[in-house]
């Protein structure tokens, strides 16, 4: 249904993708993985012909199928658009796509009464339902979807696990969530800029997800276990030649002139040697693999006493505007609280989350860290990267730099415009803020949802041994499970402490 030869990518003289050949069939379900910035959604563009900036080279034939494309956010003019105009051309089309329209809006838990918002006035969440909606109501043969789980509420990812499962038409996406990827995907294309993003490669095999990375893993380990022991044994052999080598060289300005014979032989034996050593010195090593999610940070040690009183709510009402979104909330938060707000799209968990950091945010005694659902919300205070980690102070500075490359930021990428990173790495921006400024709270809106499924362990684990308090709002299943000790779920009518269960 698809087929692709021998394909390139460029950005400039960049390679992102460099002979990718694929062929995709009925019933294959692609998910397309890799670091931040490695060009995932440049390669959906570039595969479609909507991508302005890169070079496409190769044969491409989707032998007359119809694309449906999601894009992973909406352009300046459908975000200004009503959400009826966005979904239907005109009244004819809204009574063509009637039957289906009704149905989906129940499937997908969407308000009929947002057809008359903008598209702009709505959620995260929100947006991505009315744009996997505007999918479903047309026929189409494939689907490319970038990013379909970014904001989704839980109930509506377990749901598009089951779309994606029960469609037999190929469907190809670039997903974060891990446990999407694990329960639907049966291809997987792995991208990835190594050798400080001097080299790309890609990995294309029909295999589910949780399989790739267990095999992964263990061809890593094995590379790796192979590589130091010949490094060892290489050493050994290095250090014996050495020994070897300073000893006839001892003996040749020891030797009397008087045994011409014993100097011939030392100097034969030393070109012996020295040829033993250009030997050795060609000798091809295996090399320490190369993997680019190997992401390394932690916290220094903070600590928040038990009974550390953090923040205690009492509202009446949570609004936006003159919209009362729910009411009644109550939150009593002490001491070092790992905690989660989950809650159907649209029902206020980023507005609340905004809400208690304009409550914390002026407190003397505690030191807060905000990571907001929109990034530009802080971000666009700054113009670069260092500026908005380290604000011209050397010290802070330099240890920037050290977290940075770290997170496996190139020198390029370390001295850019925060205008120019994807919003992956712009996710670890802001964890290596929390990380410098040593926060004791953490306020984080959807901390894992752009970041590399493969990075996002290291990013679990280091929240789970985190010793201050989180208070957060995620989807994120996985997350759920490893990081937090008190979920609250949202609804119109409060907040109630839940017994998650996935």
């Amino acid at each position: 249904m698809l087929e692709a030869k021998n394909v390139d990518i460029m950005i400039s003289t960049h390679y992102l993708i460099k002979g990718l050949s694929l062929t995709l069939n009925k019933g294959d379900k692609l998910a397309i993985i890799g670091e931040e910035g490695n060009g995932k959604s440049t390669l959906l563009k570039s595969l479609l012909g909507v991508c302005d900036y890169a070079t496409i080279k190769g044969s491409l034939d989707f032998k007359g199928n119809r694309i449906g494309y999601l894009e992973q956010s909406l352009s300046e003019e459908n975000l200004q658009k009503k959400v009826y105009d966005f979904l239907f051309k005109d009244d004819e089309d809204y009574y063509n796509k009637i039957n289906k329209f009704y149905k989906y809006l129940e499937t997908l838990n969407i308000r009929d009464d947002l057809l008359e918002q903008e598209m702009s006035t709505l959620s995260g969440g929100e947006r991505v339902k009315i744009s996997i909606l505007n999918l479903l109501l047309e026929e189409y043969d494939i689907l490319f979807l970038d990013e379909p789980t970014n904001d989704l509420d839980i109930d509506t990812l377990k749901w598009l696990e089951q779309f994606i499962n029960g469609e037999n038409m190929p469907i190809v996406y670039v997903s974060h969530d891990e446990t999407l990827l694990a329960n639907t995907a049966n291809m997987i294309l792995h991208i990835e800029q190594v050798k400080k993003k001097q080299e790309c490669r890609h990995t294309l095999l029909k295999i589910g997800y949780d399989e790739y990375v267990e095999n992964r893993l263990r061809a890593i380990d094995k590379q790796t276990q192979i590589a130091k022991s010949e490094k060892r044994e290489f050493n050994k052999k290095q250090e014996r030649l050495r020994e070897i080598m300073q000893s006839v060289e001892h003996e040749q300005n020891t030797i009397s002139r008087a045994d011409p014979h014993g100097a011939r032989l030392l100097k034969k034996k030393m070109k012996s040697l020295k040829s033993q050593e250009a030997r050795l010195d060609k000798t091809e090593l295996t090399e320490i693999p190369a993997v680019e999610e190997s992401i390394n940070f932690a916290f220094e040690e903070v600590d928040i006493p038990k009974s550390k009183g953090i923040i205690e709510l009492n509202i009446p009402e949570l609004k936006i505007g003159e919209k009362t979104l729910a009411q009644n909330i109550e939150l009593d938060i002490v001491g070092n609280t790992h905690l989660c707000i989950i809650g159907k799209n649209g029902v206020g968990k980023s507005t609340l989350i905004k809400l208690i950091y304009e409550n914390l945010k002026n407190r003397y005694d505690i030191k807060l860290g905000y990571m907001p659902q929109d990034y530009g919300d802080i971000l666009n205070n700054y113009e670069y990267v260092l500026e908005f980690l380290a604000d011209k102070n050397q010290d802070n500075i330099t240890k920037a730099r050290m977290y940075l490359g770290n997170m496996n930021f190139t020198r390029e990428e370390m001295t850019s415009k925060i205008s120019r990173l994807s919003n992956g790495t712009k996710a670890k921006l802001f964890l290596i803020k929390l990380v410098l400024e040593k926060c004791n709270v953490l306020l984080l809106d959807e901390p894992t949802r752009n970041v590399s499924p493969l990075s996002n362990p290291v990013i679990r684990r280091v929240l789970r041994d985190f010793n201050g308090t989180i208070i957060s709002v995620s989807h994120d299943r996985k997350y759920l499970k490893e990081v937090i000790d008190e979920v609250y779920e949202l609804t119109e009518n409060g907040l109630s402490k839940i017994n998650y269960l996935d």
